[in-house]
């Protein structure tokens, strides 16, 4: 029997409503041997669209990362295109796999074609991610960005409307940018891929698919192969000792989290 795998999906805002809706949807794509659970921040703001909220945002996200470790799971995928604190979260974890949608699903687009385009909430958001297209070595892949001038909170007040926008702006990432893959740009764009995907007919990914999937298969590849996140360079953890003299765990209240 395979081994069970533990996987946190950790909402990067304050609020929990959309966690068991969130938790249902995901069920149907995990894997038979993955045991999920969805949590969100305790305090902070409840959108990432501004660069200042991720960054108040970005201690409860490296808190609930810790945490999650400590309790044994073995990978925790961080809820939000914009891929916050991302690095930092590999850095500070020791064993534990590290996912975020907007890596997962660009790399997952860069394959399955030649070009992507981003479907994005607000042209405000585009800076940021352009700036992580570029980090993670896609700038070539991308076609476009596409906004459908909506918040984060408004996809699923009226998924009528929405879904008008999104065919919108798809028929002219494809017709016009060239697209041969789109990438839904947020985390709650969640549940729309499918219909447009068959409307379309090229790959539409959901990005919180896209890092569940991919935490999953760098589980089993670290499994498998032994391949994990290297500690050479980029993701060096902090020294355990200096962290101790610093007393960072009572600083930011981390409960013994850095041991």
């Amino acid at each position: 029997m395979k081994r069970k795998k533990k996987i946190l999906f950790l909402k990067a805002v304050a609020y929990g409503d959309l966690n068991e809706e969130i938790k249902t949807y995901l069920d149907q794509y995990k894997d038979e041997t993955t045991e999920l659970e969805v949590r969100n921040i305790q305090i902070g703001p409840k959108h990432l669209e501004y660069q200042y909220y991720q960054a108040l945002a970005g201690a409860q996200i490296l808190k609930e990362v810790l945490r999650a470790e400590k309790e044994g799971f073995d990978a925790a995928c961080i809820s939000c295109f914009d891929d916050p604190f991302l690095y930092p979260a590999r850095e500070i974890s020791k064993n534990m796999v590290v996912t975020a949608p907007g890596e997962a699903s660009m790399h997952l687009a860069s394959v399955l074609g030649n070009s992507f385009s981003i479907i994005v909430g607000r042209d405000k958001w585009i800076p940021q991610m352009r700036e992580n297209v570029c980090k993670y070595g896609l700038e070539r892949k991308l076609a476009s960005f596409r906004s459908l001038g909506m918040g984060v909170l408004d996809f699923h007040k009226d998924e009528r409307a929405t879904m008008k926008k999104f065919r919108q702006e798809i028929r002219l990432a494809i017709e016009k940018d060239r697209a041969e893959v789109i990438i839904l740009g947020c985390s709650m764009q969640f549940g729309f891929y499918k219909e447009l995907q068959q409307e379309f007919g090229v790959p539409v990914i959901d990005c919180m698919i896209a890092s569940l999937k991919q935490a999953e298969y760098l589980l089993e590849l670290r499994e498998k192969a032994g391949w994990h996140f290297s500690r050479r360079g980029l993701y060096e953890r902090p020294d355990p000792e200096e962290m101790r003299d610093w007393q960072l765990d009572e600083c930011f209240n981390l409960e013994g989290l850095l041991d």
